[in-house]
């Protein structure tokens, strides 16, 4: 335990420590929403290090100063009166889905147990396409579709500008973290995370938070960064948007980022594997802040409680790149310790 902190750990109910509370990571994290059913906990089995002292854990994204938030008269969420509705092209979240996000396994029992023979039935039945996220009925409920899971394409989900109830189900990522995350030691690449329960496929893990930032001030933090690809890690770009055509000037510019590295949640913490048990995809609430989607991990697999959760940094290569590779310029790159079967060799 860091020497600063010792008092505070012993003595967390007194007076006067406010300056302690601010830095202690144990506090920062008993005040998510969620902590008391779904908590998030550390633990180093392997030797004396804590995570760096200058690090701040938070459950939202937030923005620096010079990012303003859209204005409210642009804000807009749908109209569903029903919950059940917000699953069907009808629902002006959903306008921008591509057709190819549906799944045909999906059971659409909800629409059969309605009245027989009324028009509704028939309009709802054969007038409207499913084109949300996520399976409605069955085990997989509130899972991501396998087909949407394998095309990496955007989730568009509802949000707080909308008339639906909470518990709508296009709400998965809205609703927040569900699962309890473990951030443990490694042997040998320093911390990584884990969960204390069984993570199914589709299944919404977390979202990767961090300052939103300007590409500008992305490229000082580079500049400034010991070694540029390791800060790298950290930098995530908001481009799943970007157009140099869009009639909106915000996507047309270059994409804010999102850095991790002092300010986040425990994804942070997340290894890279070439073979990984999660993927980021980018999620929308309002339409109008595209720009500043979020990005949320989701299972591509089953992974049993205490597996490392990982990703992979490099969005996947050719292994026939690494392969053609001067010797020469593999001393200069970072080697992968990831272990798996399917190992590259190098991250970049």
């Amino acid at each position: 335990m860091e020497q600063a902190m010792r008092r505070h750990f012993f003595h967390h109910s007194e007076e006067g420590l406010d300056a302690e509370k601010k830095r202690c990571h144990w506090c920062q994290i008993r005040t998510f929403a969620t902590h008391s059913r779904y908590p998030i906990t550390i633990v180093n089995n392997e030797d004396d290090t804590m995570i760096q002292s200058n690090f701040r854990f938070m459950e939202e994204s937030i923005r620096a100063d010079d990012i303003e938030p859209t204005r409210k008269e642009f804000l807009t969420g749908c109209e569903c009166k029903e919950d059940k509705d917000c699953r069907y092209d009808n629902c002006t979240c959903l306008q921008d889905v591509e057709d190819e996000s549906s799944d045909d396994g999906d059971d659409d029992s909800d629409i059969e147990s309605e009245e027989d023979g009324s028009f509704e039935q028939w309009y709802r039945k054969y007038e409207r396409k499913k084109k949300y996220a996520y399976y409605s009925n069955g085990p997989k409920v509130g899972h991501l579709r396998s087909k949407m899971l394998a095309s990496g394409n955007p989730i568009y989900e509802c949000h707080e500008s909308c008339i639906c109830s909470p518990d709508c189900s296009n709400r998965v990522v809205e609703r927040g973290r569900q699962v309890p995350l473990q951030i443990f030691r490694t042997g040998n690449r320093g911390w990584g995370v884990r969960s204390t329960v069984d993570i199914k496929k589709g299944q919404f893990v977390d979202k990767y938070m961090g300052e939103i930032i300007t590409a500008e001030e992305a490229a000082r933090r580079r500049a400034q960064s010991h070694i540029a690809q390791k800060k790298d890690v950290y930098l995530f770009a908001l481009d799943k948007f970007s157009n140099p055509d869009s009639f909106d000037e915000r996507l047309r510019g270059p994409p804010l980022e999102v850095d991790g590295e002092f300010i986040s949640g425990p994804t942070r913490f997340i290894n890279h594997s070439c073979d990984p048990n999660l993927r980021i995809f980018a999620r929308v609430g309002d339409h109008a802040d595209k720009h500043i989607h979020d990005l949320a991990f989701f299972a591509v697999r089953d992974i049993p409680r205490g597996e490392e959760l990982t990703f992979d940094y490099v969005g996947g290569v050719d292994d026939s790149d690494m392969d053609a590779l001067d010797p020469e310029k593999q001393r200069d790159m970072t080697r992968c310790l990831c272990g798996s079967k399917k190992c590259r060799g190098y991250l970049w």
